[in-house]
C-alpha cells in the first residue's frame, strides 16, 4: 500500500514517548516487539531513540525471522554540538553534561558500523530528517 503522495506508509516511534504513554503492558522501547508489528503491516518504521550497537542483535534476529529489511542510522554530531543541543532540550531527561558526554562516547569508534554514521553537526533538525529520508533505505545503512 502506498500513500496518496507516493511515499510509503511510515510510523515514527519516538522511544522516549514509550515511557510516558504506555501505562500497562509496557514494552521496552528498545525491544524489537515495539516496532515489528508495524513492519509486518508493511510500514516503514523509524525507531527514534538511543539504540546502540549493543542492542542490535534482537532487531537483527526479529527482522530475519519476519522477513523485514533492517537499516541502522547513527546520527552523530560533534561533541560540542551534542552538548549545545542536549543541554537546552525541553525534556527533563538527558540534559546534564556528563551523561551526554558518556552517550556521545558510546557511539564513537563503531568499527564496521561507522558506515552507518551521519555527521549532523552542521544540520538543523529538518535537514537531518530530510537526509535520513533520502539515505536511510540505502545499502550503506542496511544491516
Amino acid at each position: 500500500m502506498v500513500a496518496a503522495d507516493g511515499v510509503r506508509p511510515t510510523v515514527h516511534l519516538h522511544t522516549d514517548s514509550f515511557y510516558v504513554w504506555i501505562r500497562t503492558g509496557f514494552v521496552q522501547p528498545h525491544l524489537p516487539e515495539a516496532a515489528c508489528g508495524y513492519g509486518r503491516g508493511d510500514y516503514d518504521v523509524v525507531l527514534d531513540g538511543v539504540v546502540g550497537p549493543w542492542a542490535l542483535q534482537p532487531f537483527r534476529d526479529t527482522a530475519k525471522r519476519d522477513g523485514l529489511d533492517l537499516y541502522y542510522v547513527v546520527l552523530r554530531p560533534s561533541l560540542e554540538a551534542t552538548l549545545a543541543r542536549g543541554t537546552v532540550r525541553e525534556a527533563k531527561e538527558l540534559v546534564d553534561v556528563e551523561p551526554l558526554k558518556g552517550m556521545h562516547a558510546a557511539f564513537g569508534g563503531l568499527g564496521a558500523l561507522e558506515r552507518n554514521v551521519m555527521d549532523t553537526t552542521e544540520q538543523a533538525a529538518e535537514e537531518t530528517a530530510d537526509a535520513v529520508r533520502r539515505r536511510a533505505r540505502s545499502a550503506a545503512f542496511a544491516l
